[in-house]
């Protein structure tokens, strides 16, 4: 039986999800997006999940798709119909996502690096949208990148394929901070804790909210907002939330430290 190439671990309600293949750089071989799928699929069933943390061991977070296995394969067996399931489980997901980043990503790495809700690198980190070197698109990742970066950057380096740094990285909204190494663990930590503040209905709904299109106006939305609203304030989550306030005492979706 083939070694586990993603490692699945629960602590305080935070799901830690390792990739965990650096002979290839984490390259998303069919082993890989299986199990990262079936552990995506695992921490968004748990409730005692309340975060999901995404990370990896070895230099490299996710060099993107595995090559080896894409040379001479056909248009119907190269991931690239597997691929859009993982990065849909990402953005979708009820619980909040962060990415963990202690190296570099490229293409579809990038891809789900955008997929995440917050997402944290060292500074020696690097990125790079390769495909058209290549000669391929990144028509799949394009859908959770673009609408992180700005336009401008987005052209240059989908178009170039040229390699970027974190500093980078955070300046057009791929990346919410870069840190030294030493202080990666606490930022996560950081991000991670303030999460789990949150209610795990509330936090879901609002997940919702940030993906769905903009109304052309404020006045065009405000009937659908105020219905959303009213519901979360007179439900059990909300109730709840309110008199933990009142009481001065942490509502109890908040784990224990």
């Amino acid at each position: 039986m083939a070694d586990e190439l993603v490692h699945y671990d629960v602590v305080g309600g935070t799901a830690t999800i390792t990739l965990d293949s650096p002979h290839n750089r984490n390259a998303l071989s069919a082993q890989l997006r299986r199990e990262l799928s079936e552990s995506l699929d695992k921490a968004r069933a748990d409730d005692a999940v309340r975060v999901i943390v995404l990370t990896h061991t070895g230099p490299v977070f996710c060099a993107g798709m595995d090559l080896k296995e894409a040379r001479g394969a056909g248009a119907g067996n190269q991931g690239v119909n597997e691929f859009p399931k993982i990065l849909d489980q990402l953005w979708t997901s009820p619980k909040p996502v962060v990415a963990k980043l202690a190296g570099p990503a490229r293409a579809g790495g990038i891809g789900m690096v955008a997929a995440t809700d917050i997402a944290v690198a060292v500074h020696e980190a690097t990125f790079a949208f390769s495909e058209v070197r290549i000669g391929v698109v990144p028509a799949v990742i394009s859908l959770t990148v673009l609408p992180r970066l700005n336009a401008r950057a987005a052209h240059e380096l989908f178009l170039t394929g040229d390699t970027f740094d974190a500093k980078r990285a955070v300046e057009i909204g791929l990346l919410n901070s870069a840190v030294a190494a030493d202080e990666l663990d606490g930022e996560v930590a950081r991000y991670v804790k303030a999460l789990a503040l949150g209610g795990p209905k509330a936090l879901a709904a609002t997940k919702e909210l940030l993906s769905k299109p903009r109304p052309a106006t404020p006045g065009e939305g405000f009937e659908a907002m105020n219905k959303l609203s009213a519901g979360f304030f007179a439900s059990e989550e909300g109730q709840e939330g309110i008199t933990a306030f009142a009481q001065k005492r942490k509502p109890n979706w908040v784990p224990e430290a």
